[in-house]
C-alpha cells in the first residue's frame, strides 16, 4: 500500500488553537457568568454608592428632628417616610449603610490580619507549635461567636468602638483555621520544598508561597464572614447592645420600627429590605466566587 508524505509546515505543530487565558482571567470570565453572583456585585456596589453619596445629597440629617412630620408615610418628601421624631428614614438608612459596611470592612481586615496570619504561622511550623496555637483555636471557637460578643458588649458597654473591639477579639478564628488547613496541604509540595533547598527563608515561604497560593479560599471566606459581621451588629443595635442613639445603624431603625409595626409598618420594612438586601448580595458573591476560584472547574 502507498502512502505519500502530508505537506504541512514545521511550525504547525507549535500553533496554539487559541489563545492563553490566566487562570485570575478564567476566573474572571467564569463569574461574569454567574448572574447571580454577578447580581449580588452590582447590590454591593449599590449600596456602598448609597453610604457615601446618599447623606451628602439628601437635604436633611440623620439626627434633625420635627415633631410635626413625625410618622409620616412615604411621599414625595420623604421617599420612605419619618420615624417617631420625624426624621428622614431615607438618610438614615443610608447612613445605617455607612456603619453596616465600616462592620464588614473591620471584619475583613481583621480576618486577614490576624486570622490569616496566626493560620499560616500554625499551619507552616506544625507540631508544637501548631498544637498550642489550635488548642487556643480550638477553646475559643467551642463558645459560639455570637455569645462572646454578646458578653463582651455587656462589660464593654455599647457603642460603634466597642463592636469593632469585640469583634476584633473572636471574629478571626474561622479564616485562622481554613488557612492552617490550606498551608498544611501545600507546605509539603514540590515547588515548597524546591524553594526551602535554594535557601528560602520562614517569611518568603509563608508570604511568598503559601498564603498567595491559598488565596482563593482566603477571600471566599472573606467574602462570605462580610454578611455575618453585618447581621451581628444588626442584632447586637436590635438588642440595645451595639451602636447607640442617635446613630443611624440598620439595628437600630430595626429595633424603632418594631415598636411602631403595627401602626406603621414601613419604618421596620425599609431597614429589614436593607439589611437583607445587603446580605443577600454578600452570599451571592460568595458562592460565586467559591465556584470561580475553583480550579477543578477551569476548562
Amino acid at each position: 500500500m502507498d502512502f505519500s508524505p502530508l505537506q504541512h509546515s514545521c511550525n504547525d505543530a507549535d500553533i496554539i488553537p487559541r489563545a492563553h487565558i490566566s487562570f485570575r482571567q478564567d476566573a474572571w470570565l467564569r463569574l461574569k457568568k454567574n448572574k447571580a453572583a454577578m447580581a449580588g456585585l452590582c447590590i454591593i456596589i449599590f449600596v456602598t454608592l448609597l453610604a457615601i453619596l446618599g447623606p451628602m445629597l439628601s437635604p436633611y440629617s440623620y439626627s434633625d428632628q420635627s415633631l410635626a412630620d413625625a410618622n409620616q408615610a412615604p411621599t414625595p418628601a420623604h421617599w420612605f417616610g419619618t420615624d417617631n421624631l420625624g426624621r428622614d428614614l431615607v438618610t438614615r438608612v443610608c447612613y445605617g449603610a455607612r456603619i453596616s459596611l465600616s462592620i464588614g470592612i473591620v471584619a475583613s481586615l481583621i480576618n486577614l490580619g490576624v486570622g490569616v496570619l496566626y493560620g499560616g504561622v500554625s499551619g507552616y511550623f506544625g507540631g508544637r507549635t501548631d498544637s498550642v496555637m489550635m488548642r487556643i483555636v480550638d477553646i475559643l471557637y467551642g463558645i459560639p461567636l455570637l455569645l462572646y460578643v454578646i458578653l463582651l458588649m455587656v462589660v464593654l458597654k455599647p457603642g460603634l468602638l466597642n463592636v469593632f473591639i469585640a469583634l476584633g477579639l473572636v471574629y478571626w478564628l474561622r479564616m485562622a483555621r481554613i488557612v492552617r488547613a490550606q498551608v498544611l496541604s501545600l507546605k509539603e509540595l514540590e515547588y515548597v520544598l524546591a524553594a526551602r533547598v535554594l535557601g528560602a527563608g520562614h517569611s518568603r515561604l509563608i508570604f511568598g508561597h503559601l498564603l498567595p497560593n491559598s488565596l482563593g479560599p482566603i477571600i471566599i471566606t472573606l467574602t462570605l464572614s462580610i454578611p455575618e459581621a453585618i447581621f451581628t451588629e444588626a442584632f447586637l443595635s436590635f438588642i440595645g447592645l451595639g451602636v447607640s442613639a442617635p446613630m443611624a445603624s440598620w439595628g437600630v431603625l430595626a429595633s424603632e420600627g418594631v415598636v411602631t409595626l403595627r401602626s406603621y409598618p414601613f419604618q421596620l420594612l425599609f431597614p429589614a429590605v436593607a439589611i437583607s438586601l445587603t446580605m443577600l448580595g454578600f452570599n451571592f458573591l460568595g458562592d460565586g466566587l467559591r465556584d470561580a476560584l475553583d480550579p477543578r472547574m477551569r476548562r
